[in-house]
């Protein structure tokens, strides 16, 4: 009996380990347990389909669309500036060999039409089109020096064939505007901003805290380079379910979430690490969240950040998306600005991801006594109205 007892005694005090081993974790810092939230995400991504990416790329597939290729190459343009690089040079590479080979063979068969292939059966008098051009080999080298204007040496055209003389003009003009619209290309997709928002960087998570007395949704934005961002605006769109009065049920319903920096909207640079704020109040889409039902909900803030690049005046978007599961409430960030000794400002981005608790707890009753206390007031003056009005009657 005493093993038993024994063995009985360590299972609890084993349950009773684990649960305050638990009850602590919770109180962690959730930025600084990175296997938990790297589980978290996993659990996220695995379980709720996402329209926007962590990292700002479309999950949405497009389907069963009549003719999109003919579609992609009306917009032929756009099609090439989105292509992955490897594509874009095997295409480079493939358009200057095809072009030097297909007019190769025209100057073969019209070598070949013109009799300039039969070298024992020509006369002294005879003039090749094209001079010492007497196989594809040949036709091919000769196109190659003429499209990359190289220069004639060994092989070079004559006045003998005027209609070899208008091939080689075509092909100048026609290889011309082939260079012009793929180097254009190159350099559209070069001097895209893409890059450029990739160096904005989002909070992992979002918090529900207080600020100014106010029940906010908090994020953090920063700007990883040292050239400056302008004319920086954050929004954001709500994502869920909704169902109309008509029984409809709209799969994927947009909603407008306002983002504000201080006071403002608009953030007129970005060059430290801002925190941008929802507030929660009865014009929010997000009202109806509490930290009971928080987990339980079911949508996805995607959050857009706007922005001018100084530098070359061009404009970036940056994106990221949240869901009930990354987003905390009751925590607030841990500050990330402070000052050297030398007196500069310095950003601490190891602070960056790292949450604290707060004292958040009643705040959601804190907002149901404010609507409370509205609705009485309102009452209250609609009653104060009728006792008017029956006065005034009653004096008639």
């Amino acid at each position: 009996m005493l093993p038993n007892k024994e063995h009985k005694w360590r299972e609890e005090s084993t349950k009773d380990w684990s649960e305050t081993l638990t009850m602590e974790a919770t109180q962690i810092n959730m930025s600084q347990s990175p296997l938990v939230n790297e589980a978290i995400v996993a659990k996220v991504k695995k379980c709720k389909p996402r329209v926007m990416s962590k990292s700002g790329h479309s999950n949405v597939r497009i389907d069963k669309v009549d003719g999109i290729y003919l579609l992609y190459l009306q917009d032929l343009w756009t099609t090439v500036i989105d292509m992955k690089w490897r594509y874009k040079l095997t295409l480079f590479v493939a358009t200057f060999v095809m072009t030097w080979f297909l007019f190769g063979v025209i100057y073969y068969a019209i070598a070949f039409i013109h009799g300039d292939l039969e070298e024992k059966k020509f006369s002294r008098k005879h003039v090749p089109c094209v001079m010492n051009v007497n196989s594809l080999t040949g036709a091919f080298l000769f196109s190659l020096e003429s499209q990359t204007t190289i220069g004639y040496g060994f092989r070079f055209i004559t006045e003998e064939c005027p209609h070899a003389i208008f091939l080689l003009v075509a092909q100048l003009v026609i290889t011309t505007l082939i260079e012009i619209f793929i180097t254009g290309t190159f350099l559209a997709k070069i001097a895209r901003p893409k890059k450029r928002a990739e160096t904005i960087k989002f909070s992992h998570c979002a918090v529900i805290t207080k600020h100014n007395g106010h029940l906010c949704l908090v994020i953090r934005v920063a700007n990883m380079r040292k050239s400056l961002l302008i004319q920086c605006q954050l929004s954001g769109k709500l994502l869920q379910t909704y169902e109309t009065k008509e029984g409809e049920r709209i799969l994927l319903n947009q909603a407008t979430v306002k983002f504000h920096v201080d006071s403002s909207s608009e953030s007129p640079f970005l060059i430290l690490p801002l925190t941008f704020y929802h507030i929660l109040d009865e014009n929010s889409p997000l009202r109806d969240l509490t930290p009971q039902n928080l987990k339980e909900k079911d949508f996805e803030l995607v959050v857009l950040l706007n922005a001018t690049v100084e530098s070359t005046s061009a404009v970036c978007q940056s994106r990221t998306s949240y869901v009930p599961e990354e987003i905390f409430w009751g925590y607030e960030f841990m500050p990330v600005i402070s000052v050297s000794q030398n007196g500069k400002y310095v950003a601490d981005f190891s602070q960056f991801e790292q949450i604290r608790s707060a004292d958040c707890n009643l705040y959601s009753m804190d907002s149901e006594k404010q609507k409370l206390e509205e609705q009485y007031r309102k009452e209250d003056q609609r009653n104060r109205e009728r006792r008017t009005m029956l006065f005034q009657q009653s004096n008639v």
